[in-house]
């Protein structure tokens, strides 16, 4: 990540309210690529609030949202993510029935033609984007035909970023991926943000887990009531600060 790159994401002045609540009040942050940006705050402090807003769920009250220095404005998750902005939620989303590539192109199947008319789902083609884009975060799978109920947190984990990626999504939003993971899973999903930084992308790290924030990220952002309460890179902070931040101590 070069300091002086042009960010992919800026975000000035962000405002959410509900009625009288002010879930999100005057927030701005940006994200450079190849640059993980984490988010910190207690229940309530606004992160999800954020998170929606950025990703096209909710629309927001004031402020301005930047992608590659062109203001956007999305009316549903769907727009956000055919602009390049992924959300990775705890619960991941995947089909349980469906095989890696099932899930790849959940709702975006490619299709072919059998005996030069009938239209079928290639498979083939699916299978193969999901061996490369598996590869491209140098994680294998030995079975491509397996449903994803087989397989453990971490691994799925892996099949909810390699969706992100084959999309070309260039900010992925990670919302608590390792919460429900063992250590070795937890260090899985650590390196695959590794490998999203070393592409290139943009990565908003939600987390509870500071060991985690300070493992992958290159700052932090920590929110208070829908405020920002400070901002520190990482290299220069420590683990007290960052929670007196969180606490307003």
């Amino acid at each position: 990540m070069s300091e002086g790159a042009q960010p992919i994401l800026e975000i000035s002045n962000l405002s959410k309210h509900f009625g009288a609540v002010r879930a999100l009040n005057d927030f701005s942050m940006t994200i450079r690529p190849g640059e993980v940006v984490a988010l910190a705050g207690d229940n309530g402090a606004g992160k999800t609030t954020l998170i929606k807003s950025i990703s096209g769920v909710f629309r927001p009250t004031g402020g301005e949202i930047r992608l590659d220095g062109k203001p956007v404005s999305f009316g549903t998750p769907q727009e956000a993510r055919a602009s390049g902005i992924e959300t990775i939620y705890q619960d991941l989303a995947l089909a349980d029935n469906l095989t890696i590539g099932g899930n790849i192109f959940l709702g975006r199947e490619p299709m072919t033609r059998k005996f030069g008319f009938l239209p079928v789902i290639d498979r083939k083609k699916m299978a193969a984007a999901a061996r490369d884009t598996m590869a491209l975060l140098d994680f294998h799978v030995s079975r491509m035909d397996a449903p994803v109920s087989n397989f453990s947190g971490g691994q799925r984990q892996a099949v909810a970023i390699g969706r992100a990626v084959y999309w070309n999504a260039r900010i992925l939003i990670m919302d608590e991926p390792t919460a429900a993971l063992g250590v070795p899973e937890q260090r899985k999903v650590i390196s695959l943000i590794h490998q999203l930084k070393a592409q290139g992308r943009g990565v908003i790290f939600i987390s509870h887990n500071l060991q985690d924030i300070f493992a992958v990220s290159d700052r932090i952002v920590v929110l208070r009531r829908g405020v920002m309460a400070g901002e520190r890179r990482i290299a220069e902070t420590t683990h007290d600060e960052v929670v007196k931040l969180m606490v307003g101590g």
